[in-house]
């Protein structure tokens, strides 16, 4: 008899029914184990071979589970989850100046701008999300809640023409936002990138010079773009430029370039994004919310434009779902396009993954499972009987309703919630600060 081959300590071994890498596309892997060493991913392999080959010194068997990718929320305001349900069912110009405008003007403060990200962290955790963009104010206070939460996190500071609570114009916030970049240059957690507001918002000038440093430094850029069909018309009217001619004619569009909702578009604006790489980020939920239109996802995948999920901020959206964006966005692409075969379920899945770890320059480490990579992994366990029978793993991911279905999150090999409990943040805590935000408010 051959000698038994003595087995490996890692730190975790995941035993799972079903695991969905996203990377190979549209496979799926049964009864099947990852190993994760050193935060991350040493081996996926066949269950029998792994309980042969490792011993983990945390072993999680999740025989009734799914396990996929962390999620990627591609654009958000987290400390806007304090301001949930603030003033719903208003149209988006109306919401911003009488509403949100106002109530920032009013409350936005380093402790807002903590404790409303801390809020969103335990409520991304707990709904499958490993990364996400932020584009707030203070977002020094957001970093800090992310790496408290062991979450990734690029925060995208905001650049406007006008002054608020974190800065007084377009110098002074790309001065304080180069100099957050330099106190993170190296951070494996937090990248920090430009976050123009919105070309209504600022001009020229700051825009040629976000291009000219984003270029230098190999930054990252994202920017709120053709949000509404008012927001093109008053471009036109005033320029002769739609938004998106006038970012490319001051050199903002490229690869580097995320664009955030895209609902306004025509084919020569497509056509734009397809030349350019530029990146777009698909907020179903929200655009729906504040009735801005829809971004035409089959269009610009046809035109093999990179689109990824974002929720958006919790005042526009009201939750940090993603899980429940992949599925309003599958179902608003079948719906605006007239195909049922558009963003399917596995597309739905890679909207929320791989593509929107695509957009921020993070696809060689997070947003698939493969070896090597990065070891952000959510599990949803499908044992209730709202997802039987179970016929298929990933439509029952993309088309139901999930988010309080996940069971476990790891970020870099680190598990953040076990079991629905978390591990990194105090939820009690959490909610009870909510509620002091709440009545001071709503005073």
């Amino acid at each position: 008899m051959g000698a038994i081959a003595e087995q490996q300590t890692v730190d975790t071994v995941i035993h799972a029914r079903w695991i969905i890498p996203v990377v190979p596309r549209d496979s799926m892997m049964s009864h099947c184990s990852i190993a994760i060493d050193d935060g991350q991913i040493l081996a996926i392999l066949p269950t029998d071979e792994a309980k042969r080959r490792f011993s983990g010194r945390d072993t999680q068997t999740l025989d009734q589970h799914i396990v996929i990718p962390g999620l990627v929320n591609s654009h958000n305001h987290a400390a806007m989850t304090l301001l949930r349900g603030y003033a719903d069912d208003t149209p988006l110009k109306v919401w911003l100046e009488e509403h949100i405008w106002p109530a920032e003007a009013q409350w936005v403060s380093p402790e807002f701008v903590r404790d409303g990200a801390e809020l969103a962290a335990a409520e991304m955790i707990r709904s499958g999300t490993t990364t996400f963009s932020d584009m707030y104010f203070f977002p020094e206070e957001t970093a800090k809640v992310t790496l408290k939460a062991g979450l990734r996190c690029q925060l995208a500071f905001p650049v406007l023409d006008f002054p608020t609570a974190w800065g007084q114009g377009p110098d002074d916030y790309i001065h304080k936002g180069l100099a957050l970049h330099d106190d993170y240059r190296s951070h494996p957690n937090i990248n920090i990138v430009f976050g123009p507001h919105a070309p209504y918002t600022v001009s020229d000038e700051p825009l040629q010079r976000i291009a000219t440093l984003a270029e230098e430094m190999q930054c990252p850029v994202q920017i709120h773009l053709h949000e509404t069909a008012e927001e093109v018309a008053e471009a036109e009217a005033q320029s002769g430029e739609r938004p998106i001619e006038r970012l490319n004619r001051l050199g903002l569009l490229s690869p580097l370039t995320q664009c955030v909702h895209m609902t306004e578009l025509n084919d020569d604006d497509i056509e734009l994004l397809s030349q350019t790489g530029a990146h777009v980020v698909h907020c179903p939920e929200s655009n729906l919310k504040l009735a801005n239109g829809f971004c035409p996802v089959k269009s610009l995948q046809d035109a093999g434009v990179n689109v990824a999920l974002g929720t958006d901020g919790a005042a526009s959206n009201n939750d940090q779902d993603l899980l429940g964006e992949m599925k309003t966005a599958a179902l608003l692409a079948k719906g605006v396009s007239g195909d049922a075969g558009a963003v399917d379920a596995h597309t739905a899945l890679r909207m929320a993954t791989i593509n929107g770890a695509k957009a921020m320059g993070l696809d060689s480490t997070i947003g698939s499972l493969e070896i090597g990579k990065q070891a952000d992994i959510t599990a949803i366990a499908l044992d209730q009987l709202e997802q039987s029978p179970l016929y298929n793993p990933v439509s029952a991911l993309s088309y139901s309703n999930l988010s309080q279905q996940v069971s476990h999150v790891w970020c870099a090999g680190r598990l953040l919630m076990s079991e629905r409990e978390l591990q990194t943040l105090d939820g009690a805590e959490i909610r009870d600060k909510a509620i002091e935000w709440q009545e001071r408010i709503a005073q």
